[in-house]
């Protein structure tokens, strides 16, 4: 974990976390927190495939998180579960 900006772990004992049995756990962190050096890190460690196949599953993201890994990947927000989720979330339901 020492490839990795020290602020973010803030929350956790960095050294219970392991790259592989984690890895959707911190690709979310540094998608959200990050500094492009941990992104470089991240994407030469899983590879940018593992990367969108592990968050196209996130139930949520922050938008500009999600935008980001949506530019970089050419992939439709659409295609995103926690885009999909939080437009199904913000529907308004009338009752007639």
């Amino acid at each position: 974990m020492k490839n990795f900006s020290s602020n973010l772990f803030w929350d956790v004992d960095p050294n219970d976390i392991d790259m592989e049995r984690h890895a959707s756990f911190i690709v979310q962190r540094v998608l959200e927190y990050g500094l492009m050096e941990d992104w470089n890190y991240i994407l030469s460690y899983y590879g940018i495939s593992r990367i969108l196949s592990m968050v196209l599953q996130f139930r949520s993201l922050d938008p500009k998180a999600l935008a980001f890994i949506s530019a970089i990947t050419k992939t439709p927000r659409e295609n995103f579960r926690c885009y999909t989720t939080k437009q199904q979330g913000t529907e308004k339901h009338h009752v007639f």
